[in-house]
Protein backbone atom coordinates (compact mmCIF):
# COMPACT_ATOMS: atom_id res chain seq x y z
CA UNK A 1 0.00 0.00 0.00
CA UNK A 2 1.56 3.69 -0.65
CA UNK A 3 1.11 6.72 1.27
CA UNK A 4 -1.16 8.06 -1.28
CA UNK A 5 -3.54 4.61 -0.83
CA UNK A 6 -3.03 5.11 2.92
CA UNK A 7 -4.25 8.65 2.72
CA UNK A 8 -7.16 7.81 0.85
CA UNK A 9 -7.74 4.96 3.19
CA UNK A 10 -8.18 7.49 6.02
CA UNK A 11 -10.91 9.95 4.37
CA UNK A 12 -9.02 12.17 2.11
CA UNK A 13 -9.16 12.57 -1.76
CA UNK A 14 -5.77 13.69 -1.81
CA UNK A 15 -1.95 13.05 -0.33
CA UNK A 16 -2.61 16.52 1.22
CA UNK A 17 -6.15 17.47 3.31
CA UNK A 18 -7.09 20.72 4.50
CA UNK A 19 -4.49 22.61 6.74
CA UNK A 20 -5.76 22.16 10.05
CA UNK A 21 -4.97 24.05 12.71
CA UNK A 22 -3.73 21.41 14.99
CA UNK A 23 -1.76 19.46 12.24
CA UNK A 24 1.57 17.99 14.01
CA UNK A 25 4.19 20.20 11.52
CA UNK A 26 7.92 18.90 12.10
CA UNK A 27 10.44 21.67 11.42
CA UNK A 28 13.50 19.82 10.57
CA UNK A 29 16.34 22.22 10.89
CA UNK A 30 14.70 24.67 13.13
CA UNK A 31 17.88 26.94 14.06
CA UNK A 32 18.23 27.51 10.49
CA UNK A 33 17.94 30.41 8.65
CA UNK A 34 14.51 28.81 6.68
CA UNK A 35 13.47 26.99 9.65
CA UNK A 36 13.28 29.77 12.17
CA UNK A 37 11.15 31.65 9.25
CA UNK A 38 9.01 28.53 9.10
CA UNK A 39 8.48 28.14 12.51
CA UNK A 40 7.29 32.03 12.93
CA UNK A 41 5.59 32.37 9.72
CA UNK A 42 3.40 28.71 10.69
CA UNK A 43 3.13 30.11 14.33
CA UNK A 44 1.72 33.28 12.92
CA UNK A 45 -0.84 31.88 10.93
CA UNK A 46 -2.36 29.93 14.01
CA UNK A 47 -0.80 26.33 13.95
CA UNK A 48 -0.47 25.26 17.37
CA UNK A 49 1.21 22.02 16.98
CA UNK A 50 4.66 22.91 15.21
CA UNK A 51 6.34 20.59 17.15
CA UNK A 52 9.66 22.55 17.49
CA UNK A 53 7.41 25.05 19.62
CA UNK A 54 7.01 22.28 22.27
CA UNK A 55 10.08 20.12 21.54
CA UNK A 56 13.56 20.17 20.91
CA UNK A 57 15.13 18.66 18.17
CA UNK A 58 17.38 15.61 18.01
CA UNK A 59 20.61 15.38 15.93
CA UNK A 60 19.46 14.73 12.58
CA UNK A 61 23.00 13.03 11.76
CA UNK A 62 22.10 10.32 14.58
CA UNK A 63 20.02 8.19 12.76
CA UNK A 64 18.46 6.13 16.52
CA UNK A 65 17.41 9.50 17.47
CA UNK A 66 15.70 10.58 14.82
CA UNK A 67 13.60 7.38 14.27
CA UNK A 68 12.86 7.40 18.03
CA UNK A 69 11.67 11.50 17.20
CA UNK A 70 9.93 10.84 14.64
CA UNK A 71 8.06 7.50 16.77
CA UNK A 72 7.32 9.76 20.11
CA UNK A 73 6.12 12.52 17.93
CA UNK A 74 4.63 11.18 14.72
CA UNK A 75 4.76 14.67 12.46
CA UNK A 76 1.82 14.77 9.83
CA UNK A 77 3.96 17.00 7.72
CA UNK A 78 7.74 17.97 7.84
CA UNK A 79 9.58 20.72 5.77
CA UNK A 80 13.22 19.09 6.02
CA UNK A 81 15.63 21.92 6.15
CA UNK A 82 18.08 20.14 8.10
CA UNK A 83 21.74 19.72 7.50
CA UNK A 84 24.41 22.64 7.52
CA UNK A 85 24.87 25.50 4.60
CA UNK A 86 27.82 28.13 5.08
CA UNK A 87 28.86 30.63 2.69
CA UNK A 88 32.48 30.20 0.09
CA UNK A 89 34.93 30.53 2.91
CA UNK A 90 33.00 27.51 4.67
CA UNK A 91 32.73 25.07 1.36
CA UNK A 92 36.40 25.68 0.50
CA UNK A 93 37.44 25.18 4.27
CA UNK A 94 35.14 22.03 5.68
CA UNK A 95 33.71 20.56 3.03
CA UNK A 96 33.64 17.45 4.40
CA UNK A 97 31.83 18.45 7.82
CA UNK A 98 29.27 20.42 5.25
CA UNK A 99 28.68 17.26 3.01
CA UNK A 100 28.56 14.76 5.76
CA UNK A 101 25.94 16.92 7.94
CA UNK A 102 23.75 17.58 4.83
CA UNK A 103 24.02 13.47 3.76
CA UNK A 104 23.08 12.42 7.05
CA UNK A 105 20.40 14.47 8.00
CA UNK A 106 18.81 14.01 4.40
CA UNK A 107 18.79 10.25 4.68
CA UNK A 108 17.62 9.73 8.38
CA UNK A 109 15.01 12.40 8.23
CA UNK A 110 13.53 11.21 4.78
CA UNK A 111 13.64 7.74 5.70
CA UNK A 112 11.96 8.17 9.06
CA UNK A 113 9.10 10.32 6.97
CA UNK A 114 8.29 7.56 5.09
CA UNK A 115 8.57 4.56 7.82
CA UNK A 116 6.27 6.59 10.48
CA UNK A 117 3.75 8.02 7.62
CA UNK A 118 4.41 11.54 7.14
CA UNK A 119 1.43 12.80 4.68
CA UNK A 120 3.81 15.40 2.90
CA UNK A 121 7.62 15.98 3.31
CA UNK A 122 9.22 19.13 1.48
CA UNK A 123 12.86 18.61 1.14
CA UNK A 124 15.03 22.17 0.43
CA UNK A 125 17.52 21.79 -2.62
CA UNK A 126 20.07 24.62 -3.31
CA UNK A 127 20.78 26.32 -6.00
CA UNK A 128 24.21 25.26 -5.84
CA UNK A 129 22.91 22.33 -7.47
CA UNK A 130 22.93 24.03 -10.66
CA UNK A 131 25.60 23.76 -13.19
CA UNK A 132 28.09 26.64 -13.30
CA UNK A 133 27.20 27.80 -16.88
CA UNK A 134 23.67 26.91 -16.45
CA UNK A 135 21.49 29.16 -19.15
CA UNK A 136 20.03 31.79 -17.29
CA UNK A 137 17.36 32.37 -15.36
CA UNK A 138 18.55 28.49 -14.33
CA UNK A 139 14.86 26.13 -14.97
CA UNK A 140 14.72 23.08 -13.56
CA UNK A 141 14.94 20.87 -16.31
CA UNK A 142 18.80 21.94 -16.22
CA UNK A 143 19.73 20.41 -13.28
CA UNK A 144 22.41 17.25 -13.41
CA UNK A 145 22.79 18.57 -17.35
CA UNK A 146 26.40 20.45 -16.34
CA UNK A 147 29.46 20.57 -14.38
CA UNK A 148 29.07 21.93 -10.45
CA UNK A 149 30.98 25.13 -9.69
CA UNK A 150 34.26 23.69 -8.24
CA UNK A 151 33.69 25.83 -4.74
CA UNK A 152 30.54 24.34 -3.48
CA UNK A 153 30.89 21.17 -5.37
CA UNK A 154 30.97 18.89 -2.17
CA UNK A 155 27.39 20.71 -0.76
CA UNK A 156 26.10 20.67 -4.32
CA UNK A 157 26.29 16.73 -4.47
CA UNK A 158 25.00 16.43 -0.84
CA UNK A 159 22.29 18.44 -1.92
CA UNK A 160 21.14 16.64 -4.86
CA UNK A 161 21.33 13.49 -3.39
CA UNK A 162 18.70 14.45 -0.86
CA UNK A 163 16.30 15.61 -3.81
CA UNK A 164 17.20 12.42 -5.51
CA UNK A 165 16.43 10.57 -2.65
CA UNK A 166 12.77 12.53 -2.23
CA UNK A 167 12.27 11.15 -5.90
CA UNK A 168 13.13 7.18 -5.36
CA UNK A 169 10.66 7.53 -2.42
CA UNK A 170 8.25 9.00 -4.70
CA UNK A 171 8.67 5.80 -7.35
CA UNK A 172 9.66 2.97 -5.22
CA UNK A 173 6.81 4.25 -2.20
CA UNK A 174 4.75 6.85 -3.44
CA UNK A 175 5.63 8.78 -0.88
CA UNK A 176 4.12 12.29 -0.88
CA UNK A 177 7.81 14.33 -0.94
CA UNK A 178 8.43 17.12 -3.21
CA UNK A 179 11.55 19.19 -3.51
CA UNK A 180 12.39 23.13 -3.49
CA UNK A 181 15.27 24.97 -4.56
CA UNK A 182 15.29 28.51 -2.77
CA UNK A 183 17.26 31.36 -4.09
CA UNK A 184 20.06 33.35 -1.92
CA UNK A 185 18.12 33.50 1.34
CA UNK A 186 18.60 36.60 4.10
CA UNK A 187 16.28 37.77 6.60
CA UNK A 188 15.87 37.87 10.60
CA UNK A 189 17.46 34.61 12.35
CA UNK A 190 20.30 33.99 9.61
CA UNK A 191 24.11 33.69 10.26
CA UNK A 192 25.86 36.74 10.42
CA UNK A 193 29.22 35.65 11.29
CA UNK A 194 31.54 36.67 8.58
CA UNK A 195 33.33 33.61 8.63
CA UNK A 196 30.60 31.18 7.77
CA UNK A 197 27.48 33.29 6.63
CA UNK A 198 26.29 33.83 3.42
CA UNK A 199 27.01 37.29 1.36
CA UNK A 200 24.15 39.12 2.89
CA UNK A 201 24.14 38.08 6.82
CA UNK A 202 27.87 38.19 6.75
CA UNK A 203 28.02 41.47 4.67
CA UNK A 204 25.92 42.93 7.42
CA UNK A 205 27.76 42.30 10.29
CA UNK A 206 30.94 43.65 8.60
CA UNK A 207 29.43 46.70 7.97
CA UNK A 208 27.88 47.12 10.81
CA UNK A 209 31.38 46.87 12.73
CA UNK A 210 33.37 48.72 10.17
CA UNK A 211 30.56 51.33 11.21
CA UNK A 212 31.12 51.32 14.54
CA UNK A 213 35.07 51.25 14.32
CA UNK A 214 35.05 54.34 11.46
CA UNK A 215 36.71 52.69 9.41
CA UNK A 216 37.81 54.19 5.93
CA UNK A 217 37.03 51.32 4.02
CA UNK A 218 35.81 47.73 3.79
CA UNK A 219 37.11 44.78 1.14
CA UNK A 220 34.37 42.36 -0.09
CA UNK A 221 35.62 38.84 -1.69
CA UNK A 222 35.47 39.24 -5.47
CA UNK A 223 35.07 41.21 -8.40
CA UNK A 224 31.55 42.44 -7.07
CA UNK A 225 29.93 41.25 -10.67
CA UNK A 226 28.65 37.90 -10.09
CA UNK A 227 24.82 38.29 -9.92
CA UNK A 228 22.61 36.41 -7.71
CA UNK A 229 19.03 36.20 -6.84
CA UNK A 230 17.86 37.45 -3.32
CA UNK A 231 15.14 35.90 -1.26
CA UNK A 232 13.99 37.45 2.33
CA UNK A 233 13.44 34.47 4.43
CA UNK A 234 9.45 35.77 5.11
CA UNK A 235 9.13 35.51 1.65
CA UNK A 236 10.82 31.80 1.33
CA UNK A 237 9.04 30.42 4.22
CA UNK A 238 5.43 31.84 2.77
CA UNK A 239 5.87 30.06 -0.71
CA UNK A 240 7.52 26.94 1.28
CA UNK A 241 3.79 26.57 2.95
CA UNK A 242 1.83 27.58 -0.28
CA UNK A 243 3.97 24.99 -1.86
CA UNK A 244 3.18 22.35 1.25
CA UNK A 245 -0.40 23.26 -0.03
CA UNK A 246 -0.58 23.16 -3.35
CA UNK A 247 2.38 21.56 -4.86
CA UNK A 248 2.68 17.74 -5.60
CA UNK A 249 4.89 17.10 -8.52
CA UNK A 250 8.03 14.71 -8.43
CA UNK A 251 9.93 17.89 -10.52
CA UNK A 252 12.27 20.19 -8.22
CA UNK A 253 10.56 23.56 -7.99
CA UNK A 254 12.21 26.74 -7.84
CA UNK A 255 11.36 29.54 -5.18
CA UNK A 256 12.28 33.12 -5.93
CA UNK A 257 11.14 36.69 -5.75
CA UNK A 258 12.68 37.54 -9.03
CA UNK A 259 15.04 39.68 -7.21
CA UNK A 260 18.86 39.85 -9.23
CA UNK A 261 21.48 42.16 -8.38
CA UNK A 262 25.52 41.73 -8.53
CA UNK A 263 26.74 41.13 -5.39
CA UNK A 264 28.30 44.88 -6.04
CA UNK A 265 24.94 46.58 -6.17
CA UNK A 266 23.80 44.14 -2.98
CA UNK A 267 26.87 45.69 -0.79
CA UNK A 268 26.15 49.09 -1.77
CA UNK A 269 21.85 48.51 -0.67
CA UNK A 270 23.54 46.95 2.70
CA UNK A 271 25.80 49.90 2.84
CA UNK A 272 23.00 52.04 2.65
CA UNK A 273 20.40 49.84 5.38
CA UNK A 274 23.19 49.89 7.93
CA UNK A 275 24.46 53.11 7.67
CA UNK A 276 27.89 52.78 6.62
CA UNK A 277 29.69 55.58 5.20
CA UNK A 278 32.79 54.13 4.22
CA UNK A 279 34.23 53.38 0.46
CA UNK A 280 33.75 49.66 -0.58
CA UNK A 281 36.79 47.85 -2.40
CA UNK A 282 36.56 44.17 -4.03
CA UNK A 283 39.41 41.52 -3.89
CA UNK A 284 39.31 40.13 -7.09
CA UNK A 285 41.86 37.57 -6.05
CA UNK A 286 39.09 35.93 -3.86
CA UNK A 287 36.82 33.58 -5.74
CA UNK A 288 33.49 34.71 -6.97
CA UNK A 289 31.67 31.59 -7.39
CA UNK A 290 29.44 30.69 -10.16
CA UNK A 291 29.41 34.22 -12.86
CA UNK A 292 25.58 34.27 -12.94
CA UNK A 293 23.17 32.34 -10.22
CA UNK A 294 19.36 33.13 -11.10
CA UNK A 295 16.33 30.76 -10.54
CA UNK A 296 13.52 30.83 -13.19
CA UNK A 297 10.41 30.80 -10.73
CA UNK A 298 7.80 30.80 -13.81
CA UNK A 299 6.37 27.41 -12.83
CA UNK A 300 5.78 28.62 -9.10
CA UNK A 301 4.20 31.87 -10.69
CA UNK A 302 2.35 29.92 -13.03
CA UNK A 303 1.01 28.34 -9.39
CA UNK A 304 -0.41 31.51 -8.38
CA UNK A 305 2.02 32.74 -5.70
CA UNK A 306 3.61 36.22 -5.47
CA UNK A 307 6.38 37.96 -3.18
CA UNK A 308 5.51 40.71 -0.74
CA UNK A 309 8.65 42.19 0.02
CA UNK A 310 10.61 44.33 -1.79
CA UNK A 311 14.49 44.12 -1.15
CA UNK A 312 15.31 47.64 0.64
CA UNK A 313 12.04 46.94 2.83
CA UNK A 314 13.84 43.46 3.71
CA UNK A 315 17.27 44.67 4.08
CA UNK A 316 15.98 47.27 6.81
CA UNK A 317 13.85 45.13 8.65
CA UNK A 318 16.91 42.14 8.74
CA UNK A 319 19.29 44.99 9.52
CA UNK A 320 16.92 46.61 12.56
CA UNK A 321 16.73 42.64 13.44
CA UNK A 322 20.82 42.03 13.96
CA UNK A 323 20.44 45.51 16.02
CA UNK A 324 18.06 44.49 18.47
CA UNK A 325 19.62 41.21 18.94
CA UNK A 326 22.97 42.63 19.38
CA UNK A 327 21.61 45.54 21.65
CA UNK A 328 20.02 42.29 23.74
CA UNK A 329 23.37 40.41 23.90
CA UNK A 330 25.07 43.66 25.56
CA UNK A 331 22.32 44.09 27.53
CA UNK A 332 22.55 40.43 28.68
CA UNK A 333 26.32 40.69 29.36
CA UNK A 334 26.20 43.96 31.37
CA UNK A 335 23.32 42.69 33.67
CA UNK A 336 25.36 39.47 34.65
CA UNK A 337 28.30 41.79 35.15
CA UNK A 338 26.21 43.58 37.57
CA UNK A 339 25.26 40.77 39.22
CA UNK A 340 28.17 39.52 39.56
CA UNK A 341 29.50 42.74 41.56
CA UNK A 342 26.61 42.00 43.90
CA UNK A 343 27.44 38.33 44.56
Amino acid sequence: MTDRDLCRENGHDSPLPGWRLDARILVAGGECLIGRSLIDELASRGFHQVINLHHDEPDYSDRSATRKFFNELRPEFVFAACGRSAGIRENQHHPVELMESVLSSALHVISAARDFHVRKLLYFGSSCGYPRECPQPMAESSLLSGVLEPTSKPYAVARLAGMELCLAHRREFGSCFITAIPANGFGPGDDFDPQTGHVVGALIARMRDARERSLPHLTVWGSGKAERDFLFSRDLADAAIFLMEKYDDERPINISAATTMSIGEMALRIRDAVGYRGEILFDRSKPDGSPRKILDASLLGSLGWTPRFDIDRALRETVAWHEEQLQNRNLGMSTTKEARSFS
